[in-house]
This record gives C-alpha cells, sequence and structure tokens, in this order.
C-alpha cells in the first residue's frame, strides 16, 4: 500500500501568531489543539523520530529506543492544528525557538507535486505568509546544537 504524499511549507511567524490565527480560522473546516513532543533517536542514517501527543506516562518504546541508538534531542511544541480544503495548517509554539506556520498539503493520488507546491503558494498568499520567512528543516536542525545532543 503506497504512502500518501505531501507538500510541505514550513515559516517563520513575523508579527503576532493571533493575526495569522485570526486570518486562517475562517477557512478552516475544523480545528484543534494539540501538545505534542517529538523525540529524536541517533540514528546512524536519517531521522529516527516519535511523536508523542500524549504525556501522562513514560512510553516503553521511547525507553527501549533511548537505550538503543540514543536521544539526539527533544522538541517541545502546542500545535493549534486547523484543516483547510486538503491542507493541514499547524500554528506551532516550540519551545526554545518561538512561532511558526507548517502547510502540509496531502495529495490525492491524481495530483502531482507541482499542484501541491501551487495549493500551498496559494494559501501563503491567502494567508500572508512572506517567501522571506520561508524555512526548511526539521525544528531539531534548528535548535541550538548544544542543546540537541543530550
Amino acid at each position: 500500500v503506497p504512502m500518501p504524499s505531501n507538500v510541505e511549507v514550513k515559516a517563520r511567524i513575523v508579527g503576532a501568531r493571533s493575526s495569522l490565527v485570526a486570518r486562517v480560522r475562517p477557512m478552516a473546516q475544523s480545528h484543534s489543539f494539540l501538545h505534542q513532543q517529538d523525540t529524536y533517536f541517533g540514528a546512524a542514517r536519517g531521522r529516527l523520530k516519535m511523536r508523542q501527543q500524549t504525556l501522562l506516562r513514560e512510553d516503553g518504546n521511547a525507553r527501549l529506543l533511548s537505550r538503543s541508538v540514543g536521544v539526539r534531542g527533544v522538541v517541545r511544541k502546542r500545535r493549534h492544528l486547523f484543516l483547510v480544503g486538503q491542507t493541514r495548517v499547524h500554528v506551532d509554539t516550540v519551545e526554545r525557538l518561538g512561532d511558526f506556520v507548517e502547510l502540509e498539503v496531502i495529495l490525492k493520488e491524481t495530483q502531482t507535486t507541482e499542484e501541491g507546491q501551487a495549493i500551498a503558494q496559494h494559501l501563503c498568499e491567502q494567508l500572508g505568509i512572506a517567501t522571506d520567512c520561508l524555512i526548511s528543516g526539521s525544528y531539531i536542525d534548528m535548535l541550538p546544537q548544544e542543546t540537541v545532543w543530550e
């Protein structure tokens, strides 16, 4: 079974986070609030990430991975998630980094990456996300190096 493809765009929020939320809320079919913790493990190649959305108890899988490959770092964030058409709009407050917006266009089987990029670009324009605020990479890559390797 093929995994669904997506196109992602991430940008630093310039100005008030609430202004962006006010622009996206009327477009959204739904929204929710999430508290997430992403733990990055010391994989030899690529990334090995575990996301926890509920921190009621320690997860045995995280403990096992930590012992076997070590922890690279932990990213904690508050996420306001909006669904706008086929796009998930994440308005994130990331501990030690600040506020960001991330667009995740979930491509339909018949859509190309270029079509997904066009959808993301149009939504960026609607939300007033400037191209000079766009960033690439993961939050873990943006943390100061001394805070990543634990």
